[in-house]
């Protein structure tokens, strides 16, 4: 059933963030209330990835506090709320849970409609959040992401194509491995943009896995690969590597899989006439691949105008789960989860 819901909270608990965020909508775009990000990555980081019982036991901790800081914040009381969003997936399912079964019972205690949203979908309209400008459709977008590399022409809200996406790892995936490969902290992507400022990209070599393939499809596992063996030989026989060694290394992981993106996505545009692109996912805040990507555009494809969402809303946050329940009010009776659901908003 659809309607509309002007006022929106959402709760996004896919992977170790815990979100809570209220939105309210005015036809093109929505105004953000508040936005709270509870994020349990500092005691990830000691065990270099996320221990996905660890992350919902944290998030069990802390839905209700920032349900609670949510509603403080955008002055609302419960009643002012007109409807319940919740990512029902992609993401790890004890953490899914803890944000699933927290919406329902809101639901029911507060009765108000309960609006299930693809977190994936959900990265896309971070770019429709404060934006007086969002992107036109139809739209290519590039989501870049942990666990999700993919290239999904927007026709509207809520119609999606998917076009391709990665054969095996994601980007986001193997910066943070990449990352682990060369004793850098756990997040990877922020460690090797960090390292890489002092760098030099042309000092190691790594392959461009399907670069010149005639396809718009991704492949990464390949280049974690390539990253392990090249480190082990660096390293020789020595146990670690020098700052240097380390910086020019992260320079060169970045620089690869920049080039790569950059590469499909160019071709993906060229083929398909778009006009407008738009980039979503964690990935996105990495500040050399949007230069990158930006002065590839403006020199081989001017009349394409390139969306990047704000540095806030790259990573994962219940502010776009709120947007896209605004753009697509599809609201249900009951909810199941869904680990891995493609790019389907339900």
């Amino acid at each position: 059933m659809q309607q509309t819901f002007k006022t929106i909270l959402a709760i996004e608990t896919s992977c170790d963030e815990t979100s809570a965020a209220i939105i309210r909508g005015d036809h093109k775009r929505v105004t953000l209330l508040s936005n709270i990000v509870s994020s349990s990555a500092s005691l990830q980081s000691k065990y270099g990835g996320v221990i996905p019982e660890f992350a919902a036991r944290e998030q069990l901790k802390a839905i209700i506090p920032v349900i609670k800081e949510s509603l403080f914040l955008a002055k609302l009381k419960p009643e002012q709320i007109e409807a319940i969003a919740v990512t029902v997936g992609p993401g790890l399912i004890g953490s899914l849970l803890v944000g699933v079964e927290t919406a329902k019972t809101l639901s029911l205690v507060w009765q108000k409609p309960l609006i299930p949203v693809n977190h994936l979908v959900g990265h896309f309209y971070a770019h429709w959040l404060d934006n007086p400008t969002p992107p036109k459709f139809p739209c290519l977008g590039l989501l870049i992401s942990g666990g999700h590399t993919d290239l999904v022409l927007m026709k509207d809200h809520h119609q999606f194509e998917y076009i391709s996406g990665t054969r095996d790892d994601a980007a986001g995936e193997c910066f943070d491995k990449g990352a682990r490969l060369i004793d850098l902290p756990y997040p990877g992507g922020p460690a090797i943009a960090q390292a890489a400022q002092n760098g030099n990209p042309q000092v190691y070599s790594l392959p461009k896995p399907m670069l010149n393939s005639t396809d718009f499809d991704f492949s990464f596992s390949g280049l974690k690969t390539a990253i392990l063996n090249l480190t082990n030989k660096i390293k020789g026989g020595n146990k670690t590597l020098t700052s240097q060694q380390q910086a020019d290394l992260a320079a060169s992981i970045q620089e690869t899989i920049s080039q790569v993106l950059i590469a499909k996505l160019v071709a993906a545009s060229q083929s398909l006439g778009a006009e407008q692109v738009m980039i979503a996912g964690g990935v996105a805040a990495n500040h050399h691949l949007k230069t990158k990507l930006s002065e590839t555009f403006r020199q081989q494809l001017p009349r394409v105008a390139i969306h990047f969402p704000k540095l806030q809303f790259c990573t994962d946050n219940a502010a776009m789960i709120a947007a896209a329940a605004y753009f697509n009010p599809i609201v249900v009776e009951s909810i199941s989860l869904q680990a891995n659901p493609g790019l389907n908003l339900i």
